[in-house]
């Protein structure tokens, strides 16, 4: 069969803006590789935080410019400073926020993607002269997706490919042997307090796992907060678990993810790398709507209480707010109960067979 000719290049180069955060950059990641599947060799330019950065650090064929949002409008000009010779083809503008929307003004190109109005805030329509199409109901990454039909193209494939060194993966495969007991994977911290869930839940569900012969391993930052939170988790399990918490990088975090056979988070940065990984998710929502937010590939294991949270604070049901609107109420998560997430986890191990299902205790 012959060659399907690439369609013709729209623009000579791209700059994407998106900063922040974790997660949402692993959303970018396929829009990235739509735009290098369609225009081999297109130069890429992105500007994204610091954290962000060492995250993707390594992804071929993509330059990096880092901001550091501590640095305010010095940064922006130092930005501007450093893109004087440059004039791109095209920005797509992927973040709404005040700061990306000001940032975005320094970047110099000839054509400015940015939301529809629908999606749009804080001024963001004064910063584009373009939009993508207005589709509710969207997953973020199929918004973020979208951005390259203004160009002429269709994300049609779905690629995360992560870069993750060899030495990462060799790390990870340290932490714990590889005897085939299945791997629950806690990461219990969102950078946002109010989407976490009580550390004596998140004990009740693992001592359930080791019950059935899992592995359980606790991972995150080094905050205090996820310090004084894996503490807690260990202090009420009666079972053992591994305590990874504070001691991998942002380069190694994708690697230990992807040795779990279930991750169980609320919506939080290694959810959605997790997912990037191909590791299941036993998300747990009522603070965000999973449907917007949630694992891209597959949110079978997925805890939903979204739609009991508009309910009792915001008087309506889920399908009657704007779509996007965040929950963040004190106490919303207790709304998830450890059944609940039990039977998620269930759901996963019915799922997977007896291997998983028959796993012997624990000595």
């Amino acid at each position: 069969m012959p060659s399907v000719a690439p369609p013709p290049r729209e623009v000579e180069s791209i700059c994407l803006l998106r900063l922040s955060a974790l997660g949402d950059v692993t959303h970018v990641l396929p829009l990235v590789h739509t735009l290098q599947r369609a225009w081999p060799g297109m130069p890429i330019s992105w500007i994204i935080g610091r954290a962000e950065r060492r995250l993707l650090e390594g992804l071929p064929g993509v330059t990096f410019l880092e901001y550091d949002k501590r640095s305010g409008v010095a940064g922006m000009r130092a930005l501007r400073r450093s893109l004087q010779d440059r004039r791109f083809g095209a920005l797509l503008q992927l973040q709404v926020a005040a700061r990306a929307n000001l940032l975005s003004a320094f970047v110099p190109a000839r054509r400015r993607i940015g939301y529809d109005r629908a999606r749009s805030r804080d001024l963001h329509g004064l910063f584009v002269r373009e939009r993508i199409p207005d589709r509710p109901g969207l997953h973020v990454l199929d918004a973020i997706g979208s951005f390259c039909e203004p160009l002429g193209l269709v994300q049609d494939r779905i690629e995360w490919n992560l870069p993750v060194p060899a030495d990462a993966h060799d790390w990870a495969r340290a932490q714990w042997p590889d005897d085939g007991r299945p791997v629950l994977a806690i990461s219990p911290c969102s950078s946002h307090v109010l989407r976490n869930w009580r550390a004596e839940r998140h004990a009740a569900v693992a001592d359930h796992a080791a019950s059935r012969g899992w592995r359980v391993v606790l991972c995150g930052g080094r905050s205090t907060l996820e310090r004084d939170t894996a503490d807690a988790i260990l202090a009420a399990m009666r079972s053992p678990a591994v305590d990874l918490v504070g001691k991998d990088t942002l380069k190694q975090l994708p690697a230990l993810l992807a040795r779990a056979h279930l991750v169980m988070t609320p919506d939080s940065g290694p959810m959605h790398i997790a997912n990037a990984m191909g590791t299941k998710v036993l998300g747990l929502h009522a603070a965000s709507n999973p449907a917007r937010s949630g694992p891209y590939s597959d949110r079978r294991y997925c805890v939903d209480r979204y739609d009991d949270a508009a309910r009792k604070y915001l008087g309506k049901p889920a399908p009657a707010l704007r779509w996007g609107t965040k929950i963040e109420r004190e106490g919303v998560m207790d709304l998830v109960t450890v059944d609940d997430a039990v039977a998620a986890f269930e759901r996963y191990v019915a799922d997977h067979g007896p291997a998983l299902r028959q796993a012997a205790p624990a000595p």
